[in-house]
């Protein structure tokens, strides 16, 4: 990765770090709603029965009511195990209150953990970014674990990212491993992006 092109993408991080935590916990709310929503339409419009997603954290657009409605309806959700070598291993939902701490502070689940290769299953995958461009280049938070878990997958299903509507730029940085989305998913949209279907 060039200089220039990390430098870019830690300046774009901290500014979408900053006006994350300046949001009001109504303002979190809200966008919590309408992703629930939105994910809700995504799911029924490919026919999905088992998905891949994750547990957002405080200042990411919320996740986790989603999560529970879909465990609810018997929706199978495998939800992300951070590994020391870069990869994800992956855990089906149960209890989405049943979590403990990973790696960087991040809730993850308890339950027989499966290995990377168990999301090769899945009819849709949902994933978190910290923005996406019109191309569908998705500027993660710079581990790294989604971009080499869609790199790896021999068939990848349709990838989402969730982020809030300001976050849907005409560009972003990118670098050669970085991987593209199908789509985004906002608070009050989904759109998906011809340019980089799967």
């Amino acid at each position: 990765m060039s200089d220039d092109i990390d430098n870019e993408k830690r300046a774009l991080r901290a500014e979408i770090r900053e006006r994350r935590q300046l949001l009001s916990e109504s303002q979190r709310e809200s966008a919590s709603v309408g992703i629930a929503a939105q994910l809700d339409e995504l799911i029924s419009a490919h026919g999905a029965q088992s998905i891949s997603c994750y547990l957002s954290m405080m200042t990411e657009p919320g996740t986790r009511e989603f999560l529970a409605t879909a465990v609810a309806r018997g929706i199978r959700v495998l939800l992300p195990i951070t590994r020391a070598d870069g990869l994800l291993d992956w855990a089906v939902a149960g209890s989405i209150d049943d979590t403990i701490v990973g790696a960087y502070g991040l809730d993850e689940p308890t339950g027989e953990v499966l290995g990377p290769i168990a999301v090769g299953d899945v009819d849709l995958m949902i994933i978190p970014a910290a923005a996406v461009d019109e191309a569908g280049m998705r500027l993660g938070w710079g581990r790294g674990y989604f971009d080499k878990t869609l790199g790896s997958m021999e068939r990848t299903p349709p990838v989402y990212a969730v982020i809030y509507d300001t976050e849907f730029l005409p560009g972003v940085p990118a670098d050669l491993h970085d991987q593209p989305v199908t789509g985004v998913v906002t608070p009050t949209r989904t759109l998906t992006l011809a340019a980089s279907a799967r």
